[in-house]
């Protein structure tokens, strides 16, 4: 509406205001007219003074400021921990210290639900979670043990890994989770840290080798393209050019809010902390490389007939070497492969078409592999063997947005 304008309602779509004692108020379950506007109204209120975190009854309403607040430092950490939740302002460290004071008194497990949709700030949310779990179930080291990763160090870094596998740029967020995982932290007797273990579930497959104009694919692919890990690109046969490879330039490849250098340095401290051998680290590379590499394969119809066959080697030669295998061999199971008619295998013929198919659809599984693989290697580091008696779960779910085109996997 223009200043000066006036609206007519019906009476009874009007809602009371509170009264001004409410302003800003910390618990919205307390306001005495509880309605759509006044729900806003109260969270606009406090979002205009930085105070982005608001009770809802059990519930914790966070809005995403989209730049750095200092409020996750480890004073803040110290003042929350062992503090009622009506003793301190409202902030998710307090919804933590309840799950981790619930847990220690009862015995009993608990889980803290993330939730909302893209750009909303959950995977941010729960690394802060993880942080504080790690700074509160901290143990003391012994000596001799300064050079020596700790669990709580371990927890927290499983984050640059799982983002730089899982995570993408997005029309609406340009660090979008693009899997869904259940993190689980676990503890002693005493509630000091005994382990963790991930567990994570619809991965966007569709991503690895399809973008829309606005989006990428995920990260780990424009980080290894930086230069920042010497010899890598060298090891894996890249170009320097990421548009040579059609799997992960469909859309943007750069983003402002994004340092991929700095966050492929990031990664590959995270392997080495994470217990990671320099052969399983480039072995991922490869693998990752060789996703790549796989878009840049062409087929050609042989003749006329429907038989596809090779229309290029040098990006089949490299797939082969980042994947140990012949690229002769690649190919003939592509264009011909082998089906089981009833005891018997069978070469069926393919066009060009369905070898495509067939490439994209070896890109997704091989990622997916890779994946799962990163997840398996850090449940193991975080397995230390100490007995676990109760665990805080942190489901981080991804968030759903309306794309101009929608489809399946």
């Amino acid at each position: 509406m223009a200043r000066g304008d006036t609206k007519t309602f019906k009476k009874d779509l009007v809602q009371q205001v509170n009264p001004p004692k409410f302003e800003k108020c910390e618990d919205m379950s307390n306001l005495t007219y509880l309605n759509d506007a006044s729900v806003l109204y109260n969270l606009k209120a406090r979002y205009v003074n930085r105070l982005i975190y608001t009770y809802s009854g059990l519930f914790c309403v966070v809005i995403n400021p989209y730049k750095r607040y200092p409020i996750y430092t480890n004073r803040t950490v110290k003042i929350y921990q062992g503090k009622r939740r009506n003793e301190v302002p409202p902030h998710l460290f307090a919804i933590s210290d309840g799950a981790y004071t619930n847990m220690m008194q009862t015995g009993e497990n608990q889980s803290m639900l993330i939730t909302g949709e893209s750009g909303a700030g959950k995977t941010e949310n729960t690394k802060k979670v993880l942080s504080y779990f790690a700074n509160v179930g901290a143990t003391t080291k012994k000596a001799g043990e300064d050079s020596k990763p700790n669990l709580e160090d371990q927890i927290v870094q499983t984050n640059p890994i799982l983002e730089a596998f899982g995570n993408a740029k997005t029309t609406r967020n340009d660090n979008s989770s693009r899997l869904g995982k259940f993190i689980r932290i676990h503890f002693g007797a005493s509630g000091k840290l005994s382990g963790g273990d991930i567990e994570v579930y619809l991965l966007e497959k569709a991503r690895v080798i399809s973008q829309q104009k606005l989006e990428r694919s995920y990260h780990i692919f424009y980080e290894m393209m930086s230069d920042q890990v010497a010899t890598l690109k060298k090891m894996c046969e890249l170009s320097n050019e990421i548009y040579d490879y059609h799997y992960v330039s469909q859309g943007k490849v750069t983003v402002p809010s994004i340092d991929d250098a700095e966050d492929m340095q990031f990664c590959d401290e995270a392997f080495d902390i994470l217990g990671f051998s320099q052969l399983e680290k480039d072995n991922v590379y490869r693998m990752t490389a060789a996703v790549m590499h796989l878009g840049e394969l062409k087929f050609k119809q042989r003749g006329r007939e429907e038989q596809a066959e090779p229309d290029e080697s040098f990006a089949g030669e490299n797939v082969g070497k980042m994947m140990g295998m012949d690229s002769a061999d690649m190919y003939k199971n592509i264009t011909k492969p082998k089906i089981k008619v009833g005891t018997e295998f069978v070469a069926k013929g393919m066009n060009v078409d369905q070898c495509y198919y067939g490439v994209g659809a070896m890109a997704k599984a091989i990622f997916d592999r890779v994946f799962r693989y990163l997840v398996t290697k850090c449940n193991v580091t975080l397995e230390t063997g100490k007995k676990r008696v109760t665990f805080i779960g942190v489901l981080d779910i991804a968030g759903f947005e309306i794309f101009e085109f929608n489809g399946f996997e």
